[in-house]
């Protein structure tokens, strides 16, 4: 299954009645979206709140649930394993590529994203809605894949290690070490042996650009077919999308590290951080 679906697709579907949407906006600026999805959304969606739907026992921002809670969820969503699942959000691409990702890491292969999200939705000229669908709650039979996530002490034993590349999906600024990080207690820069890739420079007017530019552009960043690439970013979102951008082009050996820098970064923790020197000192 590609991983993306036009609108014009999505809207067929729904008249048959053989998908289930979910709205997987989220923002980082604390932007209340499921406010928004009460005022209009795509028909019959559903919301899926990255934060509810999260591993509560971690201290880290929005880390995967567990296959129970995921479960759970996906059960009082009316979702079942075997359901063709659709996901979108307000900003084109964004933190939906996080929803999809953990649909796959619960084994739920027939998942898409809505391509160009919303704004592609609306710019169609197809139906938005209010209404707040009473979902049939059943039953969800997850099959995590762990070896689709990784943890602090696999990627630290990784670093620099042939075979293995990292790239880190947070605006260059961050990754230098020039900007400071969003969330306090974090120290600026990156992982020793880490590839700067900014998500931004994977999308096209909200959504992914096509397979043959995202595979030069992946080559350009030195993945090669028989590496295993591990996506990290801040919290785990926008991580996502590189790894969506892999899955796009065929890459099967793919790692997201779910505490991302929210983990590393922490001022409490020996891991190693690198700046990278200003090209232009001051004189």
């Amino acid at each position: 299954m590609t991983t993306q679906i036009e609108p014009g697709c999505l809207n067929a579907l729904i008249e048959k009645q053989a998908v289930k949407i979910l709205d997987g906006s989220w923002a980082l600026d604390g932007t209340d979206m499921h406010a928004l999805f009460r005022q209009d959304h795509i028909p019959s969606a559903q919301f899926f709140d990255l934060e509810a739907i999260s591993d509560h026992t971690s201290a880290l921002p929005h880390m995967a649930p567990s296959a129970r809670q995921f479960a759970e969820a996906m059960g009082a969503m009316g979702i079942s394993e075997s359901d063709h699942v659709v996901i979108y959000d307000r900003q084109g691409l964004f933190s939906a590529a996080r929803v999809w990702w953990t649909f796959k890491l619960m084994g739920h292969d027939k998942v898409q994203i809505l391509r160009g999200g919303l704004p592609a939705w609306k710019a169609a000229g197809l139906q938005v809605s209010a209404d707040i669908i009473t979902p049939v709650p059943t039953n969800y039979s997850p099959q995590r894949r762990d070896e689709k996530v990784m943890n602090l002490r696999e990627l630290y034993n990784h670093l620099n290690e042939t075979g293995y590349t990292i790239l880190d999906a947070r605006p260059k600024a961050r990754f230098d070490g020039s900007a400071p990080e969003p969330r306090a207690g974090l120290r600026s820069g990156h992982m020793p042996g880490s590839r700067s890739l900014p998500f931004a420079e994977l999308i096209r007017e909200g959504a992914l650009k096509p397979r043959a530019e995202l595979s030069e552009i992946l080559q350009a960043h030195g993945v090669h077919e028989t590496d295993t690439v591990i996506t990290t970013c801040g919290s785990g979102v926008t991580a996502a999308i590189i790894s969506l951008a892999l899955h796009e082009t065929g890459h099967t050996s793919a790692l997201l590290y779910d505490g991302s820098w929210a983990e590393w970064g922490q001022e409490a923790l020996d891991t190693p951080v690198v700046k990278t020197e200003s090209e232009c000192p001051d004189l």
